[in-house]
């Protein structure tokens, strides 16, 4: 007898099987890590009034492409 509520193609609509060494899990540590550096930086540098105002502009836009590249990164690693 078949399940009235399960859809015709289940095997279809289950989520694709990740490989055991896909090789991804080093890119949150290091990321994380550059995460940290980076915000250090930034708010060492934005400290010290003799630094000239791009350093810790582009800290800032590095730490805001590390918190964007987590958030990519995790949402990848939920789809699959």
């Amino acid at each position: 007898m078949t399940d009235p509520y399960r859809g015709f193609a289940a095997s279809e609509t289950e989520p694709p099987r990740r490989a055991a060494g896909s090789g991804s899990g080093a890119v949150r540590p290091v990321l994380w890590t550059l995460l940290l550096l980076c915000a250090a930086g930034n708010a060492v540098t934005s400290s010290i009034s003799g630094v000239v105002v791009a350093v810790p502009l582009v800290l800032g836009l590095a730490t805001l492409g590390c918190v964007a590249a987590l958030v990519v990164h995790h949402r990848k690693q939920r789809r699959a």
